[in-house]
Protein backbone atom coordinates (compact mmCIF):
# COMPACT_ATOMS: atom_id res chain seq x y z
CA UNK A 1 0.00 0.00 0.00
CA UNK A 2 1.50 3.63 -1.21
CA UNK A 3 2.34 5.87 2.23
CA UNK A 4 0.13 8.56 0.33
CA UNK A 5 -3.02 5.88 0.46
CA UNK A 6 -2.05 5.21 3.88
CA UNK A 7 -1.78 8.40 5.73
CA UNK A 8 -5.33 9.20 3.80
CA UNK A 9 -6.37 6.28 5.75
CA UNK A 10 -5.21 7.02 8.90
CA UNK A 11 -6.81 10.85 9.14
CA UNK A 12 -10.08 9.68 7.67
CA UNK A 13 -10.04 6.91 10.52
CA UNK A 14 -9.49 9.45 13.23
CA UNK A 15 -11.52 12.13 11.82
CA UNK A 16 -14.25 10.57 10.72
CA UNK A 17 -15.14 8.67 14.05
CA UNK A 18 -14.44 12.21 16.10
CA UNK A 19 -17.74 13.37 14.62
CA UNK A 20 -19.34 10.38 17.43
CA UNK A 21 -18.28 12.06 19.81
CA UNK A 22 -18.41 15.29 18.88
CA UNK A 23 -22.58 14.59 17.78
CA UNK A 24 -22.91 13.71 21.83
CA UNK A 25 -21.12 17.07 22.89
CA UNK A 26 -24.10 18.83 20.64
CA UNK A 27 -27.18 16.37 20.90
CA UNK A 28 -27.93 17.92 24.33
CA UNK A 29 -28.29 21.60 22.91
CA UNK A 30 -30.54 20.04 19.85
CA UNK A 31 -32.44 17.74 18.17
CA UNK A 32 -30.64 15.38 15.44
CA UNK A 33 -32.67 17.16 12.68
CA UNK A 34 -31.21 20.74 13.48
CA UNK A 35 -27.95 19.63 14.17
CA UNK A 36 -27.26 18.34 10.96
CA UNK A 37 -29.43 21.19 9.37
CA UNK A 38 -27.14 23.92 10.77
CA UNK A 39 -24.11 22.00 10.84
CA UNK A 40 -24.11 21.94 7.01
CA UNK A 41 -25.84 25.44 6.33
CA UNK A 42 -22.74 26.34 7.99
CA UNK A 43 -20.60 23.84 5.65
CA UNK A 44 -21.89 25.12 2.45
CA UNK A 45 -21.37 28.66 3.47
CA UNK A 46 -17.57 28.11 4.00
CA UNK A 47 -17.45 26.32 0.95
CA UNK A 48 -18.89 28.98 -0.79
CA UNK A 49 -16.56 31.25 0.69
CA UNK A 50 -13.44 28.88 -0.60
CA UNK A 51 -14.54 28.85 -4.26
CA UNK A 52 -15.65 32.22 -4.14
CA UNK A 53 -12.01 33.33 -3.02
CA UNK A 54 -10.86 30.67 -5.63
CA UNK A 55 -12.68 32.03 -8.10
CA UNK A 56 -13.89 28.03 -8.86
CA UNK A 57 -18.31 28.74 -7.62
CA UNK A 58 -19.95 27.75 -10.74
CA UNK A 59 -23.30 26.45 -11.22
CA UNK A 60 -22.95 23.25 -13.41
CA UNK A 61 -25.47 21.39 -15.54
CA UNK A 62 -28.35 19.39 -13.33
CA UNK A 63 -27.81 16.10 -15.22
CA UNK A 64 -24.10 16.33 -13.45
CA UNK A 65 -25.26 18.08 -10.31
CA UNK A 66 -28.06 15.81 -9.44
CA UNK A 67 -26.00 12.78 -8.87
CA UNK A 68 -23.82 14.68 -6.24
CA UNK A 69 -27.11 15.73 -4.77
CA UNK A 70 -28.21 12.05 -4.42
CA UNK A 71 -24.87 11.35 -3.16
CA UNK A 72 -24.96 14.18 -0.30
CA UNK A 73 -28.54 13.26 0.75
CA UNK A 74 -27.76 9.49 1.31
CA UNK A 75 -24.01 9.92 3.23
CA UNK A 76 -24.61 12.83 4.57
CA UNK A 77 -28.27 13.22 5.57
CA UNK A 78 -29.80 9.82 6.30
CA UNK A 79 -26.04 8.67 7.36
CA UNK A 80 -26.05 11.34 9.57
CA UNK A 81 -29.64 11.67 10.95
CA UNK A 82 -29.73 8.02 11.77
CA UNK A 83 -26.51 7.85 13.92
CA UNK A 84 -27.50 11.20 15.63
CA UNK A 85 -31.10 9.60 16.46
CA UNK A 86 -29.37 6.49 17.93
CA UNK A 87 -27.02 8.24 20.05
CA UNK A 88 -30.56 10.53 21.01
CA UNK A 89 -32.07 6.79 21.64
CA UNK A 90 -28.84 7.07 24.02
CA UNK A 91 -27.24 4.15 22.36
CA UNK A 92 -23.60 4.19 23.27
CA UNK A 93 -21.44 6.02 20.27
CA UNK A 94 -18.84 3.28 20.10
CA UNK A 95 -21.75 0.83 19.72
CA UNK A 96 -23.52 3.10 17.10
CA UNK A 97 -20.23 2.57 14.87
CA UNK A 98 -20.37 -0.84 15.22
CA UNK A 99 -23.15 -1.69 14.00
CA UNK A 100 -22.65 1.02 10.72
CA UNK A 101 -19.82 -1.19 10.54
CA UNK A 102 -22.18 -3.48 8.91
CA UNK A 103 -22.22 -1.27 5.69
CA UNK A 104 -18.71 -3.11 4.26
CA UNK A 105 -21.15 -6.83 4.12
CA UNK A 106 -23.93 -4.64 2.20
CA UNK A 107 -20.96 -3.18 -0.03
CA UNK A 108 -19.24 -6.01 -1.42
CA UNK A 109 -22.27 -7.41 -1.88
CA UNK A 110 -23.55 -5.46 -4.43
CA UNK A 111 -20.60 -3.96 -5.47
CA UNK A 112 -20.19 -6.45 -8.28
CA UNK A 113 -24.07 -5.82 -9.58
CA UNK A 114 -23.77 -1.83 -9.59
CA UNK A 115 -20.03 -1.46 -10.48
CA UNK A 116 -18.81 -4.00 -13.19
CA UNK A 117 -15.24 -5.56 -12.36
CA UNK A 118 -15.50 -5.29 -9.05
CA UNK A 119 -15.97 -8.84 -7.78
CA UNK A 120 -14.86 -9.40 -3.61
CA UNK A 121 -12.22 -12.28 -3.67
CA UNK A 122 -12.81 -14.96 -1.58
CA UNK A 123 -10.71 -13.61 1.52
CA UNK A 124 -12.40 -9.48 1.43
CA UNK A 125 -16.13 -11.78 1.66
CA UNK A 126 -14.02 -13.89 4.61
CA UNK A 127 -13.18 -10.85 5.92
CA UNK A 128 -16.50 -9.21 5.62
CA UNK A 129 -18.51 -12.10 7.25
CA UNK A 130 -16.39 -12.24 9.87
CA UNK A 131 -16.54 -8.29 10.38
CA UNK A 132 -20.02 -8.90 11.01
CA UNK A 133 -20.17 -12.41 13.34
CA UNK A 134 -17.97 -9.13 15.54
CA UNK A 135 -20.63 -6.61 15.26
CA UNK A 136 -23.42 -9.27 15.68
CA UNK A 137 -21.71 -10.89 18.93
CA UNK A 138 -20.95 -7.18 20.63
CA UNK A 139 -24.82 -5.81 20.21
CA UNK A 140 -26.28 -8.96 21.25
CA UNK A 141 -24.66 -8.69 24.30
CA UNK A 142 -25.71 -4.85 24.67
CA UNK A 143 -29.35 -4.85 23.60
CA UNK A 144 -32.24 -5.20 25.99
CA UNK A 145 -34.54 -7.13 23.96
CA UNK A 146 -37.40 -6.55 26.50
CA UNK A 147 -37.55 -2.80 25.70
CA UNK A 148 -38.74 -1.47 22.00
CA UNK A 149 -37.10 1.47 23.09
CA UNK A 150 -33.59 -0.20 23.01
CA UNK A 151 -34.77 -2.37 20.23
CA UNK A 152 -35.92 0.26 18.34
CA UNK A 153 -32.39 2.67 19.16
CA UNK A 154 -30.30 0.04 17.60
CA UNK A 155 -31.83 -0.49 14.46
CA UNK A 156 -32.00 3.07 13.64
CA UNK A 157 -28.24 3.15 12.65
CA UNK A 158 -28.91 0.67 9.50
CA UNK A 159 -30.53 3.45 8.03
CA UNK A 160 -27.11 4.70 7.86
CA UNK A 161 -25.51 1.86 6.47
CA UNK A 162 -28.11 1.97 3.63
CA UNK A 163 -27.88 5.53 3.27
CA UNK A 164 -23.54 5.12 2.74
CA UNK A 165 -23.57 1.68 1.05
CA UNK A 166 -26.26 3.91 -1.90
CA UNK A 167 -23.60 6.74 -1.74
CA UNK A 168 -20.45 4.95 -2.16
CA UNK A 169 -21.85 2.88 -4.79
CA UNK A 170 -22.81 5.37 -7.04
CA UNK A 171 -19.87 7.48 -6.40
CA UNK A 172 -17.58 4.63 -7.22
CA UNK A 173 -19.84 3.50 -10.42
CA UNK A 174 -19.03 7.36 -11.74
CA UNK A 175 -15.73 7.27 -10.96
CA UNK A 176 -15.44 3.49 -13.25
CA UNK A 177 -17.64 4.01 -15.87
CA UNK A 178 -16.75 7.86 -16.62
CA UNK A 179 -19.49 8.44 -18.27
CA UNK A 180 -19.94 12.48 -17.11
CA UNK A 181 -17.59 14.80 -17.04
CA UNK A 182 -15.76 14.62 -13.25
CA UNK A 183 -16.35 17.35 -10.29
CA UNK A 184 -13.45 18.43 -8.31
CA UNK A 185 -13.76 17.17 -4.56
CA UNK A 186 -14.60 21.10 -3.52
CA UNK A 187 -17.18 21.71 -6.17
CA UNK A 188 -18.68 17.98 -5.62
CA UNK A 189 -18.92 18.57 -1.77
CA UNK A 190 -20.77 21.92 -2.10
CA UNK A 191 -23.87 20.18 -4.58
CA UNK A 192 -23.72 17.31 -1.62
CA UNK A 193 -23.57 20.14 1.38
CA UNK A 194 -26.37 21.98 -0.65
CA UNK A 195 -28.55 19.09 -0.69
CA UNK A 196 -28.48 18.26 2.79
CA UNK A 197 -28.83 21.30 3.99
CA UNK A 198 -32.09 21.66 1.60
CA UNK A 199 -32.84 17.92 2.98
CA UNK A 200 -32.63 18.63 6.57
CA UNK A 201 -34.45 21.89 5.96
CA UNK A 202 -38.08 20.54 6.61
CA UNK A 203 -37.75 18.19 9.41
CA UNK A 204 -35.64 20.57 10.96
CA UNK A 205 -38.06 23.30 11.10
CA UNK A 206 -41.39 21.57 11.59
CA UNK A 207 -40.54 18.92 13.59
CA UNK A 208 -37.93 20.49 15.98
CA UNK A 209 -38.87 24.11 15.32
CA UNK A 210 -34.96 25.01 14.71
CA UNK A 211 -35.18 24.53 18.89
CA UNK A 212 -31.25 25.26 19.80
CA UNK A 213 -29.25 26.63 23.00
CA UNK A 214 -26.53 28.54 21.21
CA UNK A 215 -24.00 27.35 24.20
CA UNK A 216 -20.14 27.67 24.02
CA UNK A 217 -19.50 24.06 23.98
CA UNK A 218 -22.49 23.41 21.33
CA UNK A 219 -20.83 25.80 19.03
CA UNK A 220 -17.30 24.27 19.51
CA UNK A 221 -18.53 21.09 18.64
CA UNK A 222 -20.30 22.55 15.56
CA UNK A 223 -16.92 24.01 14.49
CA UNK A 224 -15.19 21.14 15.02
CA UNK A 225 -18.20 18.99 13.69
CA UNK A 226 -18.41 21.10 10.38
CA UNK A 227 -14.97 21.48 9.43
CA UNK A 228 -12.59 18.56 10.35
CA UNK A 229 -15.81 16.00 10.06
CA UNK A 230 -18.23 17.14 7.18
CA UNK A 231 -15.29 19.30 5.44
CA UNK A 232 -12.00 17.11 6.38
CA UNK A 233 -13.33 13.66 6.64
CA UNK A 234 -15.36 13.58 3.46
CA UNK A 235 -12.72 14.86 1.34
CA UNK A 236 -10.44 11.57 2.41
CA UNK A 237 -13.21 9.40 2.10
CA UNK A 238 -13.65 10.72 -1.60
CA UNK A 239 -10.12 10.76 -2.36
CA UNK A 240 -9.27 7.11 -0.76
CA UNK A 241 -12.73 6.28 -3.04
CA UNK A 242 -10.94 7.33 -6.11
CA UNK A 243 -7.70 5.27 -5.21
CA UNK A 244 -8.90 1.54 -4.48
CA UNK A 245 -11.74 -0.28 -4.48
CA UNK A 246 -15.47 0.64 -2.86
CA UNK A 247 -14.82 -2.70 -0.77
CA UNK A 248 -11.88 -1.79 0.65
CA UNK A 249 -12.89 1.07 0.98
CA UNK A 250 -15.67 0.26 3.20
CA UNK A 251 -13.90 -2.11 5.33
CA UNK A 252 -12.25 0.75 6.51
CA UNK A 253 -15.57 1.48 8.70
CA UNK A 254 -14.86 -1.55 11.17
CA UNK A 255 -12.14 0.59 12.38
CA UNK A 256 -14.41 3.08 13.44
CA UNK A 257 -15.69 0.95 16.39
CA UNK A 258 -12.56 0.59 18.44
CA UNK A 259 -11.61 4.18 17.54
CA UNK A 260 -14.86 5.60 18.70
CA UNK A 261 -15.12 3.38 21.89
CA UNK A 262 -11.51 4.57 22.78
CA UNK A 263 -12.67 8.21 22.39
CA UNK A 264 -16.04 7.43 23.95
CA UNK A 265 -13.59 6.07 27.04
CA UNK A 266 -11.30 9.05 27.06
CA UNK A 267 -14.23 11.49 26.93
CA UNK A 268 -17.03 10.30 28.68
CA UNK A 269 -15.50 7.34 30.78
CA UNK A 270 -17.73 4.89 28.78
CA UNK A 271 -17.39 1.58 29.70
CA UNK A 272 -15.62 -1.19 27.34
CA UNK A 273 -16.93 -4.56 28.06
CA UNK A 274 -15.66 -8.03 27.63
CA UNK A 275 -18.28 -9.52 24.64
CA UNK A 276 -17.22 -5.36 23.06
CA UNK A 277 -13.23 -6.19 23.22
CA UNK A 278 -14.05 -10.32 21.69
CA UNK A 279 -16.40 -8.55 18.91
CA UNK A 280 -13.83 -6.15 18.25
CA UNK A 281 -11.11 -8.99 18.13
CA UNK A 282 -13.08 -10.66 15.28
CA UNK A 283 -14.13 -7.58 13.84
CA UNK A 284 -9.96 -6.63 13.40
CA UNK A 285 -9.08 -10.23 11.66
CA UNK A 286 -12.23 -9.27 8.89
CA UNK A 287 -10.35 -5.68 7.93
CA UNK A 288 -7.11 -7.69 7.49
CA UNK A 289 -8.74 -10.67 5.40
CA UNK A 290 -10.42 -8.00 3.67
CA UNK A 291 -7.62 -6.41 2.61
CA UNK A 292 -6.11 -9.05 0.99
CA UNK A 293 -5.54 -8.90 -2.61
CA UNK A 294 -4.97 -12.24 -4.73
CA UNK A 295 -5.01 -10.32 -7.65
CA UNK A 296 -1.66 -8.71 -7.11
CA UNK A 297 -0.01 -11.43 -5.23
Amino acid sequence: MKRTTLILITGFVLLWNSGFIGAVYGLPYTGPFTLVFWRYLALTMVIVLYLLLRQRFRWVSWSLAAPHMLIGILAHGLWLTCVLLALDYQVPAGIVALIVALQPLATGALTGVVVGGEQANWYQWLGLVLGFLGVVITVAFRIDFGSYSSIFGYLIPLGSVIGMTGASLIQRRMEVEKRSKKLPVDLALFYQSLATTLALALPAIFIEKLATQWEAEFIYAMIWLTLAVSLGAYVLLWLLIERIEATRVASLFYLGPPVTMFMAWLAFGDKIQPMDITGLAIVFVGVFLSQVNTKNP
